[in-house]
């Protein structure tokens, strides 16, 4: 029998997972309207349905306590996001000519088709708005391409390559 293997041990302050300041700022909207607005009014629902007798046919008790694991679950979870994540402006890159966490680029494939790409954190990515996770196969490649740079991707419908045609950074502060 093996023994269980270690746990990984815990990451420093700015060692885990980037994040835009944006991004940061959803998790902390979402955490605080959950604790602050969601969870309060749950509580009452609950408190109210519990004062009412049988709790074990009373629907709004029964789901309001279901609905509170949730958030709790929730909040549980975005507090540990928050405390991993390492907040990363893209404003402050110093090397633009080159792809790194933050940049959005123009890439086209051999038939030139072309796509528009911005590469963020996991917890924020959304691929119909073309904010692409950096964890991502695609990132992973083209992570440090600079213009004109080819890049082998891997699919899910076989590899593909991609030219970086254009690189852009949000605006120095």
């Amino acid at each position: 029998m093996r023994p269980a293997p270690k746990p990984a041990a815990p990451k420093a302050p700015g060692e885990g997972p980037p994040i835009t300041p944006a991004g940061m700022a959803a998790l902390r909207a979402r955490y605080d309207h959950l604790l602050g607005s969601e969870r309060p009014a749950i509580v009452e629902i609950v408190s109210w349905a519990a004062g009412n007798g049988d709790r074990s046919e009373n629907g709004d008790y029964l789901y309001g306590r279901k609905r509170m694991r949730e958030i709790d679950r929730e909040l549980a979870h975005l507090a540990r996001r928050m405390k991993a994540c390492r907040v990363v402006d893209p404003a402050r890159q110093e090397d633009r000519g080159r792809v790194w966490f933050g940049a959005t680029v123009e890439i086209a494939d051999e038939d030139d088709n072309r796509k528009h790409l911005t590469f963020v954190g996991d917890d924020e990515q959304d691929a119909s708005k073309g904010l692409i996770g950096w964890s991502a196969p695609i990132s992973r490649a083209l992570r440090g391409a600079g213009l004109g740079d080819l890049r082998r991707v891997a699919l899910p419908g076989g590899e593909k390559e991609w030219e970086v045609m254009v690189i852009t950074y949000p605006p120095a502060p």
